[in-house]
Parts: structure tokens; C-alpha cells; sequence
């Protein structure tokens, strides 16, 4: 895609206006031998976000927003060739080879399984949460701040929501975030597997053809019928914050890990105990978990996050950090940043958090009331959270 990306660079770019900004969709006829289906979102500056059987959320650039256009409305080829070449003032032979190889991407895509849940191609990954947008990239759903065992209590913050919403009214939460256009949703807590709706509220996300992921302690993915449940539900990625002491948990990963599913181990970072961590590691490699996520407790363990982190990428696991865990706001990527430094961040940007009374927050944490997700117009409480973002720039 290098020479189309050349000649928007050029001084004909100016002539390219941006595609009309909304919602698209496609679903291949039921009779068609392999079936996907492709949700296309397009933001007011023309970049996108496309949404791949319900399971990857890919980020696109005004050009490949383009692409995405026609093949989600099934232009004819060589319609796309001659709408692109006048549009970038180009050649035909160059749109040719870009479109070939856009289209060849996304095939790969539909067809290739355990793939990460977000995706990037031809963006920088940290310029998504500086862009303005039409809707937040993501919803973190706290169902339920209960928590398993006595001597977790207090450790959630249950004294600020009065009640849990039913499953009628999650589902209500659901249907509007899919209306204004987010495409990916966290069923977090607590501990959300607590809630005997979790495998039905999946499925509702499914149906609407959201990206769908979950983050839990795993413990009850140790039961043999849960973890069927879980895999036949539609959930689309895996966040599991691991007690390192709790046996359930890790008998829990090894039965995940081979399953079907992309799967992120955390870990929150809470002593200076080199060997410790390290054993950790080892046994998460010896499991066969790819993917982690590191936090810590508080600045004072910042030199030692960045040597374990550094230990961690060395040994080959693939680092996440913009995931909704404990700690979030103390990362390995904060930690390198100077004082001076705008730490990256996507909250109230690329995500908002749901409390479980519905209330929105600009992220975990963030204890700034926007509305209510489920009683108020979402273009308020997406105001609301822009006006929070600049006061505290």
C-alpha cells in the first residue's frame, strides 16, 4: 500500500474528501459456502474502526477506511480502481495493487482464528486516543462489584452504586452502544462470573456483532461446564487477573490455554521479589500463555516494574497494557515516561467504564459521574467526557 500512501501525502490529498461518517454492515448470503460478516464504523476525519465476525476490531486509515467501504458495500472492482484513482489523483495500476493487497489482509483476517481482539493497520498505535471520535472504542462493564470470599470484601467500591442493573437492562446498555457505534465490550467487576446472566449477556453482545471479552480471576473456569459454556458463548478474548496462590486459578489457565480463545494473563506487581515473578514467568511459559499484562501498586515500584517487564519481553510474551485490570494507571509504559510526560491513556478517550448501577465513569478508577449509561443520551455523557478529558490536559 506504500505508493497510495505516498500520494495522499502529496499535495493532491486536499482534493480527497472524507467519506461520509456512520455506521455499515455486511453479512454473506445464508447460502454462501463460508459465512463472516464485516461492521464498518467511519469517524467524522474518514479514518475507521472494521469489525471482523464480531471477534477483531481493526483500526484503518482514511485510505483503507476507503477500502473497507467498498468491500462492506460490495463495489464492484473495478468501480473501487476508478473512484480511488480520481478521488487520490492516481494511477489505476497502483489502486490496483494497493486494493489486491488491502483485500488479501482482511481475507486473512476473516479466516484466521485467535486473532487479538484490536488490531491496527497502517495507524500508530498511540494516535488512536488523540483523535477525536464519534463514540469510544470500547465499553468496560462492570456487572457486579462483588468478589469472591470474606476477605475480598472492601477492596471493590460497593458503597457508590445502590444496585446491580438486570439482565433486561444490560441488554438495554448493550442494543444503544452498538447504536452510537462502539464496537467492543468488557464484562469486568469485581468478579462478573459471579452473575448467573454473564453467559446470556455474551450472547446478546454476539448478536448485536460487538467485540465481546471478559475479565476475571478464572476461577470458575476450573468447572469443567462453565468453561463449555464460556467457549460456545461467543466471547472473543480472555483477561484473567491471576492470584499466583490460588491453585484453581492455574489449573483454570492450563485448561484455557489450549482452547480457541486469545487469552491475556495479569499480574499486579506488588513486592521486590525478583525470583519470585520470575518463577511466575516461567510456569506461565511452561502453560503455554502468549499474551500478559503487568501493573503495580504504586510508584515506588517503578525501576523494578521496568527490569520485569524487560524480563517478560525477553522470554517472548507479548506485553498489553491498555487493558481494564487493578492498577491500570501504574503500567510498564508510565513507568518509563518521564514527569513531564503525557502519560498514554485512553480513558474517557477510547474507552468508558459502566459501574453496575450503569453509571459512566471515564475509566476505572476515575470516580468522575458523566450520566448513566442506560438513562441518559449518549451524546451527553459523550460531552461530558470530552469537557473531563480537556480540563485535565
Amino acid at each position: 500500500m506504500a505508493n497510495l500512501i505516498q500520494q495522499i501525502k502529496s499535495k493532491f490529498f486536499e482534493k480527497a474528501q472524507v467519506l461520509p461518517p456512520g455506521l455499515y454492515n455486511y453479512h454473506t448470503p445464508k447460502d454462501s459456502d463460508y459465512q463472516y460478516r464485516l461492521h464498518l464504523r467511519i469517524e467524522p476525519d474518514g479514518e475507521g474502526l472494521l469489525i471482523i465476525n464480531a471477534h477483531t476490531v481493526l483500526h484503518l486509515n482514511q485510505t483503507a477506511a476507503e477500502y473497507a467501504y467498498h468491500i462492506v458495500n460490495q463495489t464492484p472492482t473495478p468501480v473501487v480502481v476508478e473512484s480511488i484513482a480520481k478521488r487520490y489523483q492516481t494511477t489505476y495500476a497502483n489502486v490496483i495493487e494497493d486494493y489486491k493487497i488491502f483485500t488479501e489482509k482482511i481475507e486473512t483476517l476473516i479466516t484466521t482464528p485467535d486473532l487479538e481482539p484490536v488490531t491496527y493497520l497502517e495507524l500508530n498505535r498511540t494516535s488512536p486516543y488523540e483523535l477525536e471520535t464519534m463514540a469510544p472504542y470500547r465499553l468496560d462493564a462492570a456487572l457486579t462489584y462483588q468478589l469472591r470470599g470474606e476477605s475480598e470484601t472492601g477492596i471493590t467500591p460497593e458503597e457508590r452504586v445502590s444496585r446491580e442493573l438486570t439482565f433486561e437492562e444490560w441488554k438495554q446498555i448493550l442494543e444503544k452502544a452498538y447504536k452510537v457505534g462502539i464496537p467492543h465490550v468488557i464484562f469486568t467487576g469485581g468478579e462478573p462470573t459471579l452473575r448467573p446472566d454473564l453467559i446470556n449477556l455474551i450472547g446478546v453482545a454476539e448478536e448485536l456483532g460487538m467485540v465481546s471479552g471478559l475479565a476475571t480471576d478464572g476461577v470458575r473456569f476450573a468447572e469443567k461446564e462453565f468453561l463449555e459454556h464460556i467457549l460456545n458463548s461467543g466471547l472473543d478474548h480472555l483477561l484473567i487477573t491471576l492470584d499466583p496462590e490460588e491453585d484453581q486459578a492455574w489449573e483454570a489457565l492450563r485448561d484455557i490455554i489450549p482452547q480457541d480463545l486469545h487469552t491475556t494473563v495479569h499480574l499486579t506487581i506488588e513486592k521486590v521479589n525478583e525470583e519470585f515473578y520470575l518463577d511466575i514467568f516461567e510456569k506461565l511459559e511452561k502453560i503455554g500463555v502468549e499474551n500478559l499484562s503487568l501493573s503495580y501498586i504504586n510508584t515506588d515500584l517503578e525501576p523494578y516494574i521496568i527490569k520485569l517487564r524487560n524480563h517478560a519481553a525477553e522470554i517472548g510474551f507479548n506485553l498489553n497494557w491498555d487493558l481494564p485490570v487493578p492498577y491500570s494507571h501504574y503500567n510498564p509504559v508510565s513507568a518509563e515516561l518521564d514527569i513531564e510526560e503525557v502519560v498514554p491513556t485512553g480513558a474517557g478517550k477510547g474507552w468508558l467504564y459502566l459501574e453496575p448501577d450503569g453509571d459512566v465513569l471515564p475509566g476505572q478508577g476515575i470516580n468522575n459521574i458523566l450520566g448513566n449509561f442506560l438513562n441518559d443520551e449518549f451524546e451527553i455523557i459523550w460531552k461530558k467526557s470530552k469537557e473531563f478529558q480537556k480540563s485535565h490536559e
